[in-house]
């Protein structure tokens, strides 16, 4: 699997999460929200290599630390500086940038491009540091389905959910492997050579490819030796009414995603509170994960109003829906802990 992720924050504090895809020919960094003190835990260089920033939406535990983001960044010119979030994004992170005295700013070059992504399309400015960010330039509104971005690797997908609020929901899919199964090639009367290579990366279309002094078609050969395969898949979910219409359109979505990382904000007890908050209750999450029939269930951003007995009540609540559901390895938190609290208790 060339998808690799770290949720970074611990149990009841600000969360985020930050995912690499390595296709073998470039290596994408992408940082889903950026909450409070969230990056202390990630290494100056790699806060460098991050590529995309994507904000599910713009609440201060989501957004919180995003001035140790940009301190390491703000005159970064050796990738593009690009963020991602709901409607009022640009205006939001304008401000952020202006929330500095510059005065030394004007041989600087740093550029960045900050989108509002609506449903079925998306508004993008550019910042320029120069000028103290002081105009955001419009640079147009573009038209999109689902998805969001394509990289050489990955694309990230956005459904637009409710907070009371827009909220984003993203799901960052590899794209399909392409493999040649050599194991036929005898069956074919055919020997391995440069041509495989060739083979693997090209597209439909009339070319042919000469193998033995032998004129092959590309389609053809494609056809009988090429498997493609989808790629890995991991979905970020946090901060939305949870309710059946919700459920539906996310079962889509989610469709066979390998791992969905999800919030864990409330138990189900608190479903009225969960309700009120526009947020989750952990067995309605477990239920959108048996539905989407993904592959694993990742809880994160826990409500800190309650104890570390009643998370793992959480946890036990939500595998009686769907068994392939975790905390992080890393915050220390499984089931040979003490039992669950009764559910009348607080």
């Amino acid at each position: 699997m060339s998808i690799s992720y770290r949720i970074l924050g611990s149990a009841g504090s600000d969360n985020a999460l930050l995912v690499q895809v390595d296709s073998g020919q470039a290596v994408e960094r992408l940082l889903f929200d950026c909450g409070e003190g969230c990056l202390s835990e990630v290494a100056f260089a790699d806060v460098l290599g991050i590529d995309h920033l994507f904000f599910s939406h713009l609440h201060m535990d989501h957004v919180g630390g995003f001035d140790s983001f940009f301190r390491s960044t703000f005159n970064r010119q050796t990738k593009a500086n690009r963020i991602w979030g709901p409607p009022e994004t640009i205006r939001i992170l304008q401000h952020r940038f202006q929330g500095y005295l510059w005065n030394l700013h004007e041989e600087m070059a740093g550029t960045w491009r900050v989108s509002d992504v609506h449903p079925g399309e998306v508004r993008t400015a550019r910042l320029e540091l120069h000028e103290a960010f002081a105009v955001a330039h419009d640079e147009g509104t573009q038209p999109y389905a689902r998805t969001l971005w394509e990289g050489a690797g990955c694309s990230v997908d956005v459904v637009t959910m409710d907070h009371r609020t827009p909220t984003l929901a993203y799901v960052i899919r590899e794209k399909a492997r392409r493999n040649v199964e050599t194991s036929r090639l005898p069956a074919l009367g055919l020997k391995p050579g440069p041509w495989l290579k060739q083979l693997k990366e090209s597209v439909s279309g009339s070319e042919v490819v000469v193998i033995d002094g032998v004129t092959h078609s590309m389609d053809e050969l494609r056809e009988k030796l090429i498997v493609e395969t989808p790629g890995d898949s991991i979905a970020y979910l946090t901060d939305f009414l949870l309710d059946e219409p919700a459920m539906e359109r996310l079962s889509d979505a989610l469709r066979g995603c390998r791992v969905m990382i999800c919030e864990g904000q409330y138990r189900h007890a608190d479903m009225e509170l969960a309700r009120k908050h526009f947020h989750m209750t952990t067995v309605l999450t477990a239920t959108l994960a048996q539905r989407a029939q993904v592959g694993e269930l990742v809880l994160f951003h826990l409500s800190a109003r309650y104890e570390r007995a009643v998370w793992l009540e959480m946890l036990r609540e939500a595998r009686e829906i769907f068994p392939k559901t975790a905390y992080p390895p890393h915050w220390g938190l499984d089931l040979s802990d003490p039992p669950a609290l009764p559910h009348s208790q607080h």
